[in-house]
């Protein structure tokens, strides 16, 4: 059963998603909120999977569209205004926090007292970011977190110097300073800098500003992963064996293991898929099914 769900944040935007319920004959007062990545949607037919799988288990589940949804789009303030900051290619990735805070909100509103916080690709990042964030403002809602769930982790540096190649990276960067100082950074990169349309601005968060938001270090054999291990609630992470990592993944995997501490850690990847888990969403469903109920 689904149910349209519009919710505002704390910095005055509204928001949209769809919350999957349980047979109408289940209660429950569990939910995964998930939260997508770049160029992603609540209306993905992997959301729609994952949701009815995880309503069988008796779970809700609520995808929603953050204020990175789409390439480019209005975001819309409550008083009814408009500002065109949103889509991945003009989002700044740390007013994630806001979207994610709103939605954890609004289920707690809603009457969801045992809460597990997903995320896909950027999603991860997001998610890292804003628990972190929470953590640190002592949330008071923080309590109802039960895990957090991570699938398709990304290193985003170290794969964008690995699809560019470090000299056409390094003059992207170049050439994004060079708009910043002329005062265009709402400005589009070249079509090649990037795997979709890129502002001056998001990209420069991304490579140059990003302090906050680089912790998927996985070439960085000496890195701490501080972030990561500040999460102390069950902690699930996959991806497809043909994923967006440039490790070997198996390889990749036992080193996450040396390095995060958490002591209810579930890490693994599911064969014959990609970052999208196409074609195996009901697969990854049933692990992350399998994770909440253990």
């Amino acid at each position: 059963m689904l149910e349209k769900i519009y919710f505002n944040t704390d910095d005055n935007i509204e928001l949209f998603g769809l919350l999957h319920r349980p047979d109408k004959n289940l209660e429950t007062d569990e939910v995964v909120i998930s939260v997508h990545g770049m160029q992603s949607n609540c209306y993905k037919k992997r959301e729609n999977i994952l949701g009815n799988v995880i309503n069988e288990s008796g779970v809700a589940y609520f995808a929603f569209n953050n204020r990175g949804t789409e390439i480019a789009c209005y975001t819309k303030r409550i008083d009814g205004s408009k500002i065109l900051n949103g889509g991945c290619a003009y989002e700044d990735v740390l007013e994630s926090y806001y979207d994610i805070k709103g939605a954890i909100d609004k289920m707690i509103q809603l009457g969801y007292k045992k809460i597990h916080i997903q995320g896909h690709s950027l999603g991860c990042t997001k998610i890292v970011y804003s628990y972190n964030k929470l953590k640190q403002e002592n949330y008071i809602n923080l309590e109802y977190i039960k895990s957090v769930i991570l699938l398709s982790w990304v290193d985003l540096v170290e794969l964008q110097k690995y699809d560019l190649g470090i000299e056409k990276y390094n003059k992207v960067l170049e050439l994004a300073i060079k708009k910043e100082k002329e005062n265009q950074e709402m400005d589009l990169l070249p079509s090649d800098s990037f795997d979709h349309p890129i502002s001056v601005k998001t990209y420069l968060r991304y490579y140059r500003d990003n302090k906050y938001i680089d912790f998927a270090k996985f070439s960085d054999k000496e890195y701490d992963f501080k972030e990561i291990n500040n999460i102390k609630n069950p902690l699930f992470l996959r991806w497809g064996e043909k994923d967006l990592v440039i490790q070997n993944l198996e390889e990749l995997i036992e080193f996450l293991k040396s390095k995060i501490s958490n002591s209810k850690l579930d890490i693994s990847y599911i064969k014959d898929t990609d970052h999208g888990y196409t074609n195996k969403e009901e697969i990854l469903g049933k692990e992350i099914v399998k994770f909440i109920n253990e």
